[in-house]
């Protein structure tokens, strides 16, 4: 019983690897960009929504229904440690400018992003 409590304890104290991923079409060479605290949760989210023909952005739904799945590269583009203050559990305003100083980056590298 007590394998059990530390096994639940561990887990508790797992954090998910967070930061930010890309997702391109290679025919169209847009990208779909996401900062999230949770990079494995959300890379399958979006793979799930694009499957079942329910992502927000409909442009880029569009082009996973004409261009299919493997049209598609998904790269994780950096990832963001956490604070060593244990207390801070929200990183969104890093997540926020992290990913607008990629959206500069991959713009000026010619990139559009779909809309």
């Amino acid at each position: 019983m007590d394998r059990r409590k530390e096994l639940k304890a561990m887990y508790k104290q797992m954090k998910p690897e967070m930061g930010l991923f890309l997702l391109q079409s290679k025919t169209t060479q847009k990208c779909y960009l996401e900062g999230t605290q949770d990079l494995k949760g959300s890379i399958n989210s979006a793979k799930f929504k694009l499957n079942f023909g329910n992502h927000p952005k409909k442009e880029l739904q569009q082009d996973w229904k004409k261009y299919g799945e493997a049209d598609f590269t998904i790269e994780v583009l950096e990832t963001l440690q956490y604070d060593k203050d244990e207390t801070k559990t929200d990183y969104s305003e890093e997540l926020a400018i992290l990913k607008f100083l990629w959206e500069e980056k991959l713009q000026q590298k010619g990139l559009t992003f779909y809309n």
